[in-house]
């Protein structure tokens, strides 16, 4: 397998560095199941939706199938028919559990799951500090696995949210904090003269394959606005009747708003008059000036038309992120809900919701998947889903960088999920 699997990864690096990078990535995966019942790990609420369980084998497995199994002489798997109930999506690399029955994978436990984990570390640290001649295509493999681990991160307390969801308890995954005073934020406009841009990844730092290569597009004059939507202004948005108004919406997203019965955001409800919304730190008041969150694609291109604007294209959005400082709401903040901007100079950009655009997630001029099993990674995936970007509150700071996409389908709103709104200029 060639490590040339992710743009510009080929570099060496000091195997120490690369030692550090895996150990800090397996530790927050295990500090976050950290406190949780064994029934809580077991939690799968529907299909698109995976037990805490599962994220802590698969990513296990991942490091196993890909680097341990075809770069160590004599490595055995504590059980070989791991490699079938952990294996995802990745066709090439065998037969897998159906994807909807992962909650029914009582067995092995969640001592053995762990005991799977210790195994792999041990047998990956001995890997990463060896002298060997592959030692540049393991490192970029053990890089490419750790970000791998950091998105399950973010799947494995988002997927827990919404199992969490359907217990009447609404039990908290973390103790609740209390809800920070604010004010009602401005929203002013960035305004970008367009012209011929390049976008997508360069440099020798990590990035997904589907990230580049770097290109050049033309943009129209645009402005995009200064903070992403917020509570106060969806609520507006539903009083004024959007959920009912079919002509604001794109026909599927209608069709699915009837089917769904949608009126609010995900996880919303009403109590005493005010909006309540449950959260990672259990039920809360919708605090009105963070930025809205669960929504779809759907809803948030009904919401753009409500206020005649639009969605800003991926390469908008990204020609402007990338002049600004890579800060704000991630995951190693703990805040694991969005909160009310604080930084202007950096309109809220990074972190807290990621941003819909209505960018397809399609190839970039001149991307061809890498070979075998390890290229279904992304590039089979580039059909009827789109681009988000900036990360979210449930997303680990390390994986921010102005090129990174990730990509839902449209009716998808489990994920921290909101909008920013654009115009032409």
């Amino acid at each position: 397998m060639s490590a040339r699997i992710h743009s510009a990864q080929k570099r060496s690096a000091d195997p120490a560095e690369r030692l550090r990078l895996f150990g800090t990535v397996r530790d927050r995966t295990r500090d976050l199941v950290a406190g949780l019942e064994p029934d809580d790990l077991m939690l799968q609420s529907m299909e698109d939706a995976s037990p805490a369980k599962w994220h802590l084998a698969h990513t296990t497995w991942f490091f196993e199938e890909f680097i341990l199994k075809p770069r160590v002489d004599g490595y055995t798997s504590p059980d070989e028919r791991f490699a079938v109930l952990f294996n995802s999506y990745y066709v090439q690399a065998g037969p897998r559990h159906t994807r909807s029955k992962r909650g029914l994978i009582s067995r092995p436990g969640l001592d053995a799951v762990m005991a799977y984990r210790t195994h792999v570390d041990a047998a990956m640290a001995d890997l990463i500090g060896a002298e060997r001649e592959d030692a540049d295509d393991i490192g970029a493999l053990t890089v490419l696995g750790c970000h791998h681990e950091m998105q399950h991160q973010e799947l494995l307390v988002t997927d827990l949210l919404h199992g969490l969801s359907h217990n009447p308890l609404l039990p908290a995954y973390r103790a609740p904090e209390p809800l920070p005073v604010t004010d009602e934020a401005p929203l002013d406009w960035i305004e970008n003269a367009g012209g011929l841009v390049s976008i997508g990844h360069y440099g020798h730092d990590f990035a997904f394959d589907c990230e580049g290569p770097r290109h050049q597009v033309f943009l129209q004059p645009f402005r995009i606005a200064s903070r992403p939507v917020t509570n106060r202004e969806w609520i507006a948005f539903m009083e004024a009747g959007g959920y009912s108004t079919p002509t604001l919406w794109l026909s599927d997203g209608w069709a699915t708003c009837e089917r769904e019965a949608w009126d609010a955001p995900l996880y919303w409800w009403q109590q005493d008059g005010e909006w309540w919304t449950f959260t990672l730190r259990g039920p809360q008041p919708v605090n009105l000036d963070a930025p809205v969150v669960h929504v779809s694609y759907y809803e948030a291109d009904a919401y753009a038309r409500f206020v005649r604007r639009r969605l800003p294209g991926e390469a908008e959005w990204e020609v402007v992120a990338r002049d600004r400082p890579i800060r704000g709401n991630f995951l190693e903040d703990n805040a694991l809900r969005p909160l009310p901007g604080n930084d202007v100079s950096g309109a809220q950009f990074w972190g807290d919701v990621w941003e819909w655009t209505q960018s397809p997630y399609t190839p970039y001029p001149g991307f061809k998947a890498p070979e075998g099993a390890i290229g279904e990674y992304n590039g089979k995936f580039m059909c009827n889903q789109m681009v988000l970007r900036g990360g979210s509150c449930a997303t680990p700071l390390a994986q921010m960088r102005p090129s990174y996409r990730t990509f839902f389908y449209p009716h998808q709103r489990w994920q921290m999920l909101g909008l920013r709104l654009a115009d032409d200029a």
